[in-house]
């Protein structure tokens, strides 16, 4: 991964882990040893979710730029389905709190899109690929 893809990356799953580690506590507080774990759980589904769909994003962008619009909004709506789809597999496990869960997945979802979005728009990329300055016509 080229090094403005992983400082995007880590701008964006710093302020998510760290929303993570609020909603631990306060699930900790509130709803004791598993809601804390329930938040740990959701924290962690939102990195792997989201960082890995960044790096299919960085590919996509590399090797079929026609197509990074369209891959963008799909794999946005197929993580938001698939958080959906988690949320609905474990929403009556013993695990952990299942509330807790669910809402440090909004709140880590929330949190990566606006850090992501921030990163993307401090980020100076270049939407157009300068020519090689040794070539001469």
């Amino acid at each position: 991964m080229p090094s403005n893809d992983v400082r995007i990356l880590l701008q964006a799953a710093v302020p998510t882990a760290a929303v993570g580690a609020i909603a631990a506590v306060v699930s900790g507080v509130v709803a004791g040893g598993k809601g804390a774990v329930g938040a740990v759980v959701a924290t962690l589904v939102v990195i792997l979710f989201m960082g890995l769909g960044l790096y299919i994003l960085q590919r996509t962008a590399k090797s079929l730029p026609h197509l990074f619009q369209a891959m963008g909004l799909m794999l946005y709506a197929t993580q938001i389905l698939l958080l959906f789809v988690f949320l609905a597999a474990f929403k009556h496990t013993t695990l952990f709190h299942p509330r807790a869960f669910a809402f440090t997945l909004v709140a880590g979802t929330l949190a990566w899109i606006a850090a992501q979005t921030r990163a993307h728009m401090k980020s100076k990329i270049l939407y157009v690929e300068p020519e090689k300055s040794g070539h001469s016509s």
